[in-house]
């Protein structure tokens, strides 16, 4: 059986960008990307004279590969965050949703111009999204348009993730994951029925 996605977004979940600018997060460390290489992030935004900071926990990369999920990125980043995140967060090469002409393009609806493509992607497959920008009409569409289980879940980009946002995450693994019966359940189920017992304790 095929792993749930986890669709990935950098800035925000990942990357606090918006935490306290003088004060680097407890267990992150500071990534630079050059002026040239500098991509637009999530909220339309480029540096345009001096690096983009980014700051990266090292230890979430070892946390996500231990989920369960199959690891996808969904980032204004796309195949960059290949080359300049996952190899401070230890991740290997990851695919990564192309949103070709949807990049930045607002909807008439409401709806985040990321998740009519994430849901497209998917193709029903079960998947979880973390972001910092999904709204109560991403939650809707993806009911209505997505035919597995989809899971949209809010990071703070003041926090980044944090543990409790992981426990969520491995919650909804386990939630897809078909339950065995209790032992007991199986025992009883596989003994004889009580009158084979007594057929064959009466039997000479």
């Amino acid at each position: 059986m095929n792993r749930p996605l986890l669709f990935l977004d950098v800035d925000g979940p990942l990357n606090p960008y918006a935490a306290k600018p003088e004060r680097r997060p407890d267990g992150y460390t500071t990534l630079r990307v050059p002026r040239n290489d500098a991509h637009e992030d999530d909220r339309g935004l480029a540096s345009r004279r001096r690096p983009l900071r980014v700051w990266l926990n090292p230890e979430h990369g070892r946390i996500l590969l231990r989920l369960g999920f199959e690891l996808c990125w969904a980032t204004t980043w796309m195949d960059d965050a290949n080359r300049w995140i996952a190899p401070v967060l230890g991740l290997p090469e990851l695919p990564f949703v192309d949103f070709g002409d949807a990049l930045f393009q607002e909807r008439p609806d409401g709806v985040h111009w990321k998740t009519g493509p994430l849901v497209s992607y998917a193709g029903g497959r079960p998947f979880a999204w973390v972001d910092d920008e999904q709204s109560e009409l991403d939650q809707t569409y993806v009911t209505a348009h997505h035919q597995g289980p989809g899971l949209l879940h809010h990071v703070n980009p003041r926090i980044g993730l944090r543990e409790n946002d992981f426990h969520t995450l491995a919650d909804f693994v386990q939630s897809l994951t078909p339950h065995e019966p209790p032992a007991e359940h199986l025992a009883s189920s596989q003994a004889p029925p009580h009158s084979q017992l007594r057929s064959l304790r009466d039997s000479p």
